[in-house]
């Protein structure tokens, strides 16, 4: 039976469900659910109700051309979310992203703010008041609000783009940063008017404004309206402080925890600081030379704070992540879970505040895990035991209950509800599991230093001693990473409808199997997660339902690392796919976006001796490099490099090579358009055809 997986423009149309928000009193989902574009260049989002206990079908709740994304709940279960949708109010056509609020009784959305470089996001919100932190973009230079909106419109007009520094870096992941800055605003909704007569007053004294700045020499700032809440800067001058800011409210919503980076000349590291919402003033919890403080969270009762601690590493090693708590300002500071050695994705305190709940890697898996407070200690224990990853975890608090997201490699994000027994319920979904056309099985061997290595194994069906099936080798990103959660980028399904075995390893520097499988790999990215690689691919490749004679070998990011350390080592692989890849390390190391960091877990000698570059005249397998010129992680020239290197040495003497090089002028480090989406499979499906399978292929026809 053809399942969405055999064509690409049907994978693609498959709708997402990318986030979840638990109402107060646990008994509605809101997930934020992508649904492709008509004209299938993006995805529009939309949020849809779905009860969490008894049955029910989901309800759709917003549709705008703009799409919602971002939810969260006040205390009477009004929804709040982010949207660049239409404001009647506002006379901006290209409306940057606000905050919205859904009312519980019923009614249109309306906004909460109109700020002129918008809202990026909802940080935080209190959940016993009306008090919402939200994070949001002002020119560095701005005195007020108002003042931001005029110099934006200066801006504007005179159509500059330049942007002056003078702080490192200049740009992150995919876009560049500046001039703006990230602030933390307060918002309480207790002033948000929404009459008649706050509507016409409004209207009023925006006309006579007006009036009066035509009759000017020189316009002032138009004043923010005064039928919505005036934002308040908590923490007004940040630089670059808040550009990774995780923030924690307290439930009456007097104090706020947040996480910042305090710079240190090119790097810098994160410290914990407390702001008193009422006067912004703001006190360092804890701020530690060589250490990172990160992901705040705060109790029920408003009474105590969680967070992360961890050793900022060095080429000597990976360090521990460590829990720990305290009292709400930081003090009688202790950690937990000691002897767990596990790196917590996601912190938050129990309905009942006498344990933790925390999502990490484990095992080829994503489980829940419980930590206990109290002083009869315990050890952590999980509350789900499968095969599944979960996120976007909520507690919910008129119980002991969780709601969450869940994923594997053959079931794609859907809601869950975990009773306190660890019984794991499927909510209703807008978005059903497609059927797999594959199955899934666990590869594992012992690598020459004695230590476990794991992979799934997804397996096409027929795929038998009879059949054996070609094999892909994917190597994970990262690369402190694990391949055990459903990837819309990388799709192991798409491969096995077309008749391929996908090996998922996780070789060493992997998480999820402990501080000393990590270390195994540290400053020597070529060694043993190398061998690991090869060893496991040994092992597959000595079942009966694998051809050993028709492999290949794909990676993104440091899986393209790893992809490019593999073509220069090894020739067993028909074709090397490398995505996003680092290539030049010592180049690689000065042009990223966070240079300190990769400087930092390297030595020198270590840089030279495992860059991939060095092997190029050893390559002996065709080569498929892909790469974004949006990427600044890691940046285009390290793909333009790599295919000047094999230009040197494998191009005939009229310039051609085996291997091919497709370029995408506006992606990134992923490739998140659809339609690009569509062009990389089909390129990729292409290659692998011509050389894995001996079949004439030809790149997709809008390639041209």
């Amino acid at each position: 039976m053809p399942t969405p997986f055999d064509a690409l423009d049907d994978f693609i149309a498959l709708p997402r469900v990318e986030g979840l928000a638990l109402s107060p009193d646990g008994a509605t989902a809101v997930l934020t659910v992508a649904a492709l574009k008509k004209d299938a260049t993006g995805y529009e989002r939309s949020l849809w109700a779905v009860p969490t206990r008894g049955e029910g079908a989901p309800r759709r709740l917003t549709r705008s051309a703009k799409g919602e994304s971002g939810a969260a709940f006040t205390p009477t279960g009004d929804i709040l979310f982010v949207s660049a949708r239409d404001d009647i109010e506002s006379d901006v056509d290209d409306e940057p992203g606000q905050l919205w609020l859904l009312p519980a009784q019923g009614g249109e959305a309306r906004p909460v703010t109109r700020l002129a470089g918008g809202v990026s996001g909802i940080a935080a919100t209190a959940e016993r008041t009306g008090r919402v932190i939200v994070s949001a973009p002002l020119l560095r230079s701005a005195t007020s609000i108002e003042d931001d909106a005029a110099r934006r419109a200066a801006r504007t007009k005179k159509k500059v783009s330049a942007i002056l520094h003078d702080t490192y870096p200049v740009r992150f992941w995919d876009h560049d940063l500046g001039p703006a800055e990230p602030h933390l605003l307060a918002v309480d909704l207790e002033g948000l008017a929404d009459t008649l007569a706050a509507a016409v007053e409004d209207s009023a004294t925006e006309e006579a404004e007006a009036v009066a700045h035509v009759a000017a020499a020189e316009a002032e700032p138009t004043p923010y309206p005064t039928t919505l809440p005036r934002p308040t800067d908590l923490l007004p001058e940040p630089g670059r402080a808040l550009r990774h800011a995780e923030a924690a409210l307290s439930p009456d919503g007097s104090t706020l925890v947040v996480s910042l980076d305090r710079p240190e000349a090119r790097g810098g590291r994160r410290i914990l600081v407390s702001v008193d919402v009422a006067t912004g003033a703001h006190t360092v919890l804890r701020d530690e030379d060589g250490f990172d403080i990160e992901m705040p969270a705060i109790s029920q009762d408003g009474m105590r704070l969680a967070f992360l601690r961890t050793a900022v590493t060095t080429p000597e090693g990976p360090t521990d992540q460590e829990l720990w708590v305290s009292r709400l300002d930081g003090s009688d500071a202790r950690r937990v879970a000691a002897d767990w050695d596990r790196w917590p994705s996601s912190i938050a305190f129990a309905a009942t505040d006498d344990a933790l709940i925390v999502t990490a890697d484990d095992n080829g898996r994503g489980p829940i895990f419980r930590v206990p407070l109290g002083e009869a200690g315990g050890g952590v224990s999980p509350i789900v035991s499968d095969d599944f990853t979960y996120s976007h975890v909520r507690v919910d608090h008129s119980g002991d209950g969780l709601v969450a997201l869940r994923s594997s490699w053959l079931v794609p994000p859907h809601p869950v509800r975990i009773d306190p027994s660890g019984e794991v319920a499927p909510l209703a979904t807008p978005a059903p599991a497609p059927a797999a056309p594959a199955r899934i099985a666990e590869v594992e061997t012992t690598a020459d230093d004695g230590a476990r290595v794991r992979s799934w194994l997804v397996l096409p069906e027929g795929a038998s001693p009879d059949a054996p099936a070609p094999l892909l080798l994917w190597i994970h990103g990262g690369p402190l990473n694990s391949w055990n959660a459903w990837s819309w980028r990388w799709a192991p399904l798409l491969a096995a409808a077309r008749g391929y075995a996908v090996l998922l390893p996780d070789p060493a520097l992997s998480t999820g199997y402990g501080l000393d499988f990590i270390a195994r790999g540290w400053n020597s990215w070529g060694g043993k997660p190398y061998t690991d690689l090869m060893a496991i691919t040994d092992a597959a490749v000595a079942r009966g339902d694998i051809d050993e004679t028709r492999t290949a070998a794909m990676g993104g990011s440091f899986g393209g690392y790893m992809a490019n350390w593999v073509a220069g080592h090894t020739d067993r692989f028909r074709a090397i796919v490398t995505h996003a890849s680092l290539w030049a390390l010592d180049q690689f190391a000065g042009t990223t976006d966070s240079s300190d960091y990769w400087q930092r877990i390297f030595t020198p000698e270590a840089m030279i001796e495992h860059s991939p570059h060095r092997f190029v005249a050893d390559i002996r397998t065709p080569v498929l490099v892909v790469h974004g010129d949006r990427d600044y992680r890691v940046p285009i020239g390290e793909g333009l490099r790599l295919w000047s290197d094999l230009a040197e040495h494998h191009a005939d003497a009229d310039g051609r090579m085996p291997h091919r090089f497709l370029y995408f002028p506006d992606e990134n480090h992923w490739v998140l358009k659809p339609q690009h989406a569509v062009v990389w499979y089909e390129t990729v499906f292409a290659f692998l055809a011509e050389h894995v399978l001996g079949e004439e292929a030809a790149p997709p026809a809008v390639l041209g």
